[in-house]
């Protein structure tokens, strides 16, 4: 290699490298630029010599230039360790280069000077950056947080706009009311659906269970179900999931539905079915009234002025085209008939002319009001007027009320991680939003929940927003968490005692209020499914009164959340806004703000306010700081609400709010208890300790002196079955569904049964004779055992109703000492209370087909097993054999060896040893005297109709028909 040098002023440089180059670089006092050129007094020599290379300087005395004549005379130094490695691998070089970098002797040049500048702004960045909080510096790039500015009949949001700039306001018009009401006290919707898995029929079921809307559905076949009941009518309102079916019923079916619509003043509601074909001008059937399918329509709008519109305002014109391009327009040929909804055409080959989407036929032509829709439930401002619709057609009857509470809970206060918290900037938000929501929601006011353990934990300016949170404790409304928002499931009750006691001492120091009775446990835990030590808790130590959950009766669908109560506690169901933990940025938002601002406009959250009288809504700290998604999702959905619709908003404090909902909804004050294992989420805030094979798998449901204690004997005595423990008020019967006892929860329950590891794979059971003739028994059991099976023992219902009688002779009841068997059971409704009742519980359970038909609304049959009460009494054998196969239980139990007729006793005992048996007591198998032959005629007469209803039933069921009823119908 050979490189020629450069001349510069009287210096001239040559490298020859040969081999390997050492090079040694000699300098003089003064400086040296980077390409080797002599500046100022330095000279340079550069020697190359074969060997291996190093870089060493030496300074010379004086200014003179070692030649390559002159080599020897170079200092040398010899080579040590590490003189390869780089200047950041030696500390003491590098410090050394730096100095005299600096403060050297020579004559600083502008590069140098321009680096240390560099250096000087790279240690102040970073000296900032670590100073700074990442809010800080996020705060540099993102955009400013968004802002609600929908305006109602403006172009804020650019989805709605009024004809002439304004919107035209709707006033409260109360639906008409019946001169006349012949129908039910709670009449129900009849829906006429395609199948049972339509997308519209379903689309009807959903709302009209959101709304609390009693409904019975019913696939169209050749016959219509039953419209009246003693001659009352069932249904307010009657819907056509496709319209064109109702067109097409046969003149029998025809004449009969609209002779029920006319008679008891009830109107029609219908769709209008999607076409693979177009229609142009098609007039319907029998019907002022001309339709063309298969239109894309934009720009919809409302018709204020009709006597339809109750909860839905006309708020404007929506702007843009609509879902789908299949929907169907009327066209009208009668005055009586009148135009709710309006759009246009989208396609530039249509008529700008404005169609109408959705028709209101008043009745006057055939006494049937009808209302029309040209298109299905997709579109959120059909949705409200289905509810008008109903309300309407139903003269009121379908009650809709417009009153709306809404309280929104900010949970997780203090808790947040660094970053996403609040900071005084996000304090100032929030106050000033809860004012403007103050001005349209009355006592509008946000509830803080808050964990105090994590006060102060974030960066300064966070640490900052708590302390301005506290400086306006007035200005909020306040509940407690828990201190260290741990779930309570996982914790004892001396535990949980001691986290509220932290958190109440937390908020007396900071004079937050702690006597607002209202509390949420961290992710919904113990809340439901039960954990008892977190009631008790919350009772001692905050007086807690109200809670909220997502989790009842499970987290989804939402419109099926409900409330209870439970140890005096009222549990509010509480709703999601789409907002959660990680819900901080709008344009990280899931799916994109598009998602979050079509829930806000007529989705999901606006839905849930318009479905839900009573609304408490779950966000979080974090989504008010950050890009205060909360605020904007409120600010949004509260003017768009109060633009299309006529709700009355307003906001009132926890307690208050729980006294409302039991108010509206008295029946929902009793729980119904699910199986925690049916549902993957509540597995998860379930303490670990409990398993549900600590529930039974199968019931004997009775009735009451059937044989019901001799069965539970029988099965007892297999290796494989395990029955309850005893309790000590009610014996060998829990009676846990139908009584008192339910309220105590599924803890108390399971109780009564061995845990898993003392019971390995048996066969629990329990028998409760009382949960027969229960009505709501069938619901519970269903909920919380839906794979349990069912025994079911009947004996004659006259011989039944005897035997009660005298057991509560046997037992000294006062009423039945006092009065005889004819008296009880011809007692009317006027007699004494304690007659009545002796009467109902004589009479009352012997109606069997009533009784197990309901059983069968909520069980299939393949899972109830119904036993002749006489065969099982003459032969228990059999009967037990079959009931082995039905429980499929193993191994098979061979009750011939155990199972001996006792003459004494008149029936069959325990083998208990060779000559040996055991009996049921002496209660068991009395001998009564015989009833009087007026008591039987009349029972045979009275039990004549369900005697009759049973044997079909049994029939039904394929089972065979026992001979005692046989007689009874004879």
């Amino acid at each position: 290699m050979k490189r020629e040098g450069v001349s510069v002023g009287q210096m001239k440089l040559s490298v020859v490298g040969v081999g390997q180059m050492k090079l040694s670089v000699v300098g003089v006092v003064g400086q040296m630029n980077r390409e080797g050129v002599s500046v100022g007094q330095m000279k340079l020599s550069v020697v190359g010599v074969a060997g291996q290379m190093n870089r060493e300087g030496v300074e010379l005395l004086d200014g003179n230039v070692w030649g390559e004549d002159n080599q020897n005379l170079l200092p040398t130094t010899s080579y040590q360790p590490g003189q390869n490695l780089p200047l950041v691998c030696r500390p003491w070089r590098l410090w050394h280069r730096a100095t005299r970098f600096i403060i050297g002797s020579r004559k600083a040049s502008w590069r140098r000077y321009i680096l240390l500048a560099a250096f000087v702004v790279i240690i102040i960045i970073l000296y900032l950056l670590i100073e700074s909080s990442p809010r800080s510096i996020m705060s540099l790039v993102r955009n400013h947080p968004p802002e609600s500015v929908f305006r109602c009949g403006g172009d804020g949001g650019g989805k709605v706009r009024g004809p002439t700039g304004n919107a035209t306001f709707h006033p409260h018009l109360p639906p008409p009311r019946s001169p006349e009401n012949k129908l039910r006290d709670d009449p129900k919707v009849l829906v006429f659906t395609e199948t049972q898995y339509s997308k519209t029929g379903k689309d009807i079921a959903n709302i009209l269970v959101a709304n609390r809307i009693n409904y019975k559905t019913e696939v169209l076949g050749r016959s219509l179900p039953g419209l009246t009941n003693l001659s009352r009518g069932k249904y307010g309102a009657v819907i056509f999931e496709n319209f064109e079916r109702y067109l097409q019923l046969d003149p029998w079916n025809r004449e009969l539905l609209d002779k029920y619509l006319k008679d008891y003043s009830v109107g029609m509601m219908g769709f209008m079915p999607v076409r693979e074909d177009t229609r142009v001008g098609t007039k319907l059937k029998g019907l002022p009234l001309y339709i063309h399918t298969n239109m894309a329509l934009k720009n919809v709008s409302l018709n204020s002025d009709n006597p339809m519109l109750h909860l839905t305002r006309a708020g404007g014109t929506i702007v843009g085209p609509v879902l789908n391009s299949d929907w169907t327009t009327f066209t009208i040929e009668d005055p009586t008939y009148i135009p709710i909804e309006w759009a246009y055409p989208s396609l530039t080959d249509f008529s700008e002319e404005r169609q109408n989407t959705v028709v209101l036929d008043q009745g006057q032509l055939d006494g049937i009001p009808r209302v029309l829709f040209g298109a299905n439930l997709e579109f959120w401002l059909h949705r409200l007027l289905f509810l008008d619709a109903l309300s309407y057609l139903s003269l009121g009857r379908i009650p809709l009320a417009l009153d709306r509470y809404i309280l929104v809970d900010i949970d997780d206060i203090f808790v947040a991680r660094k970053g996403i918290r609040m900071t005084t900037d996000d304090v100032m938000a929030l106050l000033e939003s809860q004012r403007r929501l103050q001005e349209m929601v009355p006592g509008w006011r946000f509830n803080l929940g808050f964990s105090g353990k994590y006060y102060q934990r974030g960066y300064p300016e966070e640490n900052d927003g708590d302390k301005m949170l506290l400086d306006h404790v007035e200005d909020f409304w306040w509940f407690g968490h828990m201190w260290g928002h741990t779930q309570p499931h996982e914790l004892t009750q001396d535990e949980l005692e001691i986290q509220m006691q932290l958190n109440k001492e937390f908020a007396i120091k900071h004079d937050i209020p702690t006597d607002s009775g209202y509390s949420i446990a961290p992710h919904h835990s113990g809340v439901y499914p039960v954990h008892e030590p977190l009631y008790t808790a919350w009772k001692k130590v905050w007086n807690v009164r109200v809670t909220s959950s997502e989790e009842y009766p499970h987290l989804y669908p939402a419109r099926l959340r409900r409330g209870f109560i439970h140890r005096n506690i009222m549990v509010l169901p509480r709703l999601t806004c789409g907002l959660f933990t990680h819900t901080v940025f709008i344009d990280k938002y899931p799916g994109g703000r598009k998602v979050l601002d079509d829930s806000i406009h007529g989705g999901e959250l606006f839905q849930s306010i318009v479905y839900n009288p009573i609304s408490i809504y779950m966000t979080h700290l974090s989504n008010y700081g950050n890009d205060r998604l909360a605020l904007y999702t409120f600010e949004s959905v509260v003017k768009f609400v109060k633009c299309w619709t006529n709700l009355k908003l307003q906001t009132v404090p926890p307690l208050q709010l729980a006294e409302q909902y039991f108010h509206r909804f008295p029946d929902e004050a009793d729980p119904i208890w699910g199986n925690p294992c049916a549902d993957h989420r509540h597995m998860q805030i379930w303490a670990k300790e409990k398993s549900c094979d600590q529930l039974p798998k199968f019931l004997v449901i009775g009735p009451q002196k059937t044989g019901t204690t001799a069965l539970y004997t029988f099965l007892a005595m297999h290796p494989a079955i395990l029955a309850n423990y005893p309790s000590p008020e009610t014996f060998e019967e829990v009676q846990f569904f139908n009584g008192k006892n339910y309220y105590k929860g599924i803890d108390w329950y399971m109780k009564f049964f061995p845990v898993p590891a003392n019971s390995s794979a048996k066969f629990l059971f329990e028998k409760s004779a009382t949960y027969f003739e229960g009505d709501v028994v069938p619901r519970r059991v269903r909920a919380l055992l839906p794979a349990a099976k069912l025994v079911i023992t009947i004996i004659s219902p006259s011989k039944r109703a005897y035997s009660w009688y005298h057991h509560m002779r046997a037992h000294s009841d006062h009423t039945a000492l006092l009065y005889t068997f004819h008296q009880v059971i011809t007692a009317s409704d006027t007699a004494p209370r304690a007659v009545r009742s002796l009467r109902n519980k004589c009479l009352v359970p012997g109606m069997y087909a009533r009784h197990i038909e309901r059983w069968l609304n909520h069980f299939p049959s393949s899972q109830i097993n119904i036993i002749d009460g006489e065969e099982l009494r003459s032969d228990p054998v059999y009967v037990m054999n079959d009931l082995q196969r039905f429980l499929g239980i193993q191994p098979f139990y061979n009750y011939t060896e155990h199972l001996r007729f006792d003459k004494r006793k008149g029936f069959f005992c325990q083998v208990v040893g060779e000559d040996r048996t055991k009996c049921l007591g002496r209660g068991k198998g009395r001998i009564y005297p015989a009833m009087n032959e007026s008591d039987v005629k009349y029972l045979k007469e009275f039990y004549q109709p369900y005697n009759i209803a049973l044997e079909k039933l049994l029939t039904k069921l394929d089972y065979p028909v026992p001979s005692w009823l046989e007689e009874n119908l004879q």
